[in-house]
């Protein structure tokens, strides 16, 4: 098993069962992260060090206008994409299997959680997953605090307020929050064009 393979196998949001060959690749990525997360949060290093720590977890280069301030926590590594200009504050553990991309400008409040995988409803299946990637757009902002679960789209320019659960997409521009999350107004501007 390869990365490319275990990627094309999550990319058609086929099932990863328990003790197949992407199983076990992703367990065994999951400790080269672990490795690399736990170097990342263990003293202070510079924006230009800890850029090149998400190089070596990703295995693709990082832009150097993202910032992420430590501790950050993430599961798989392989899978996670950032655009320019991506601000993540502290706290913030992203499970990326399933793939996690975000857009350029976006800001992540401190605390937040991104999940990719959901684990098989049958008991007898549990260790099955099934994942689906999240795609935060453009200039968004969470909160601190936020959890979006696996399958969600969050438009251009939305605004997804503290400690709210993001459980289906979110428009361009909206402002959402609570538990589950639901539309409180617009923002009154376009991200689409800036």
């Amino acid at each position: 098993m390869t990365l490319d393979d275990f990627l094309a196998h999550v990319r058609t949001g086929a099932t990863i069962e328990g003790g197949s060959a992407e199983h076990t690749y992703l367990h065994e990525t999951a400790q080269h992260a672990l490795r690399i997360t736990a170097e990342l949060n263990s003293g202070y290093h510079t924006p230009e060090e800890v850029r090149a720590l998400l190089c070596r977890l990703t295995s693709r280069p990082v832009p150097e206008s993202v910032t992420v301030f430590p501790p950050f926590h993430c599961e798989f590594g392989k899978n996670l994409t950032l655009g320019d200009d991506v601000f993540i504050n502290m706290g913030c553990t992203f499970q990326d299997a399933g793939g996690i991309t975000i857009g350029d400008g976006t800001l992540i409040g401190h605390g937040s959680t991104v999940v990719t995988l959901n684990h098989a409803v049958d008991p007898a299946r549990r260790a099955d997953m099934v994942p689906a990637p999240v795609v935060i757009g453009r200039k968004v902002w969470l909160g601190a605090g936020v959890t979006i679960v696996p399958g969600v789209t969050i438009g251009d320019g939305a605004i997804v307020g503290a400690g709210a659960v993001v459980t289906k997409d979110v428009p361009a521009n909206a402002i959402v929050a609570g538990v589950p999350a639901r539309l409180i107004r617009t923002t009154g501007f376009d991200a689409s064009g800036n």
